[in-house]
């Protein structure tokens, strides 16, 4: 049986993390940009060192991602070439709408992403669009607090209607907020939370939370509205909590974790808060405001399919003499049955078959793998042809796996998988850390940790690999 014949087979971007040009056609400042490189990156994620400009002696790798907005072109081309049936990339809300709050939409902004749109489909290539990967102006954090305001459901309703307008019939598959789960780990980072002394922070995130839920609702209305051809999805940070040990009280707690995630998703996949939800809201004493039209508009416009990152499954106990798993932002305990890589994410590809199935068990609707990819130091090597390579076997045997995981939730469990686009399928800013040292791509861009480098791309040896995966339709795996 294998994948279906219209499977979309292709790569994963973020305008914060590749595409540069800060400063060109008329853009505005947006919080993945102020996010600096170094020991402040965390702090300034969290939400609890507040930057809301570029300040002195920081270094700010979004501002020139890999210049993405003067090469996409050629790297457009490169993914044409492996085949790629979909590109999945973003839009810089403060590329569209500088500010957040204009009137009136800035057209350099739109013509540039129209072109980008135009080129894919030059060679066949289907765009998944997602509206918001992080990206808040820094002028709505300013003047409104981000996403703690219900003031940014109207304006992101105007930033969608715009999207679906100008680009109606450019792009038919739309992804509301990339990993929505994340504003409970990096705030700032999620959704432009910046947190005043003695405030409530958990308070501030689920209330932030509900209002991207509103806009999502709102963005799926009015996308079937514009275009009854489009498809939206949301998009989490996905990967299943194994309880440590069999203690009763480790299931529990891997219980409890795994609905903190599936929180979001609930409400944009079934249009309601589950009950364990709302008995969480009332221990914290938190009253969420829902108009009518709003809960409405929730119930009656869910989303046609999850899309989701996968990058390893999780691991929790109640106890306190189990390590600590490095290197990501959902912290829990380490699990002694797997490897990990450099940045100590654990590898796990059965994991993705368990988590494919605890998803469309719990939604029955069409999954999509969004993300999914292993962060590497990459060596450049000669290839003897006069150019330059690097022998990812390990990137190919991650992959491997994976993909043959999919495969098996496909074929031996009924999963119905939509496509495949894996993280960085070019080289970009790790979110995480802000390094361009942690590659995921199948090409190699010169450019290091402090921006330094000429930005020419070459082809890994994962490029060839991907494009025979592609060519056919994931039979040929070797």
């Amino acid at each position: 049986m294998g994948f279906p014949e219209n499977f979309l087979w292709g790569g994963a971007t973020a305008a914060n993390q590749c595409e540069g040009g800060y400063q060109e056609g008329g853009r505005g400042l947006a919080n993945v940009d102020v996010t600096p490189h170094g020991k402040e990156r965390f702090p300034v994620m969290l939400g609890t060192r507040k930057m809301l400009k570029l300040e002195d002696g920081c270094y700010y790798p979004a501002l020139k991602g890999i210049d993405f907005y003067h090469h996409y072109k050629e790297d457009i081309a490169l993914f044409a070439e492996m085949g790629f049936k979909t590109f999945r990339l973003s839009i810089a809300w403060s590329r569209i709408f500088p500010n957040g709050d204009e009137k009136e939409p800035n057209e350099d902004g739109l013509r540039f992403y129209e072109d980008v749109f135009l080129e894919c489909r030059k060679y066949g290539i289907e765009p998944l669009v997602t509206i918001t990967h992080f990206d808040c102006p820094i002028h709505l954090i300013r003047e409104y607090g981000g996403w703690k305001s219900y003031e940014l459901v109207e304006l992101y309703k105007r930033l969608v209607t715009t999207l679906f307008t100008r680009y109606k019939g450019l792009v038919h598959y739309w992804l509301t907020f990339n990993e929505i789960n994340m504003i409970l780990h990096l705030p700032f980072m999620g959704a432009g939370l910046v947190f005043e002394e003695g405030e409530d922070q958990e308070k501030a995130k689920y209330q932030s939370v509900h209002h991207e839920l509103i806009a999502s609702a709102w963005a799926v209305k009015l996308a079937h509205e514009i275009d009854p051809e489009n498809k939206v999805g949301c998009m989490m940070a996905a990967g299943d909590y194994y309880p440590y040990c069999c203690m009763p009280e480790d299931v529990w707690e891997a219980k409890k974790q795994d609905r903190a995630n599936m929180m979001f998703i609930d409400v944009q996949a079934r249009g309601y808060y589950p009950n364990y939800a709302k008995k969480m809201f009332e221990r914290m004493s938190l009253k969420l405001s829902l108009s009518d039209t709003d809960e409405k508009v929730m119930r009656e416009n869910t989303v046609d399919f999850i899309a989701f990152s996968y990058y390893s499954s999780r691991c929790v106990t109640t106890r306190d003499d189990v390590k600590e798993t490095t290197g990501n932002a959902f912290r829990g305990t380490k699990n002694p049955y797997l490897e990990a890589s450099e940045w100590g994410w654990q590898i796990d590809a059965l994991g993705l078959r368990i988590t494919m199935n605890s998803l469309y068990d719990r939604y029955q609707k069409p999954l999509f793998i969004v993300e999914n990819g292993l962060g590497a130091k990459d060596e450049l090597i000669a290839d003897g042809a006069g150019s330059f390579t690097v022998n990812d076997d390990y990137r190919i045997e991650y992959l491997r796996a994976h993909i043959q995981a999919m495969k098996a939730a496909v074929d031996e469990d009924g999963v119905e998988l939509w496509g495949y686009t894996p993280w960085g399928c070019i080289d970009l800013v790790s979110a995480s850390t802000g390094e361009m040292s942690k590659r995921y791509g199948f090409i190699y861009v010169d450019l290091d940790d402090a921006g330094e480098g000429t930005l020419a791309r070459y082809k890994k040896k994962s490029f060839g690999w991907y494009k025979k995966v592609i060519a056919s339709n994931g039979e040929d795996l070797e």
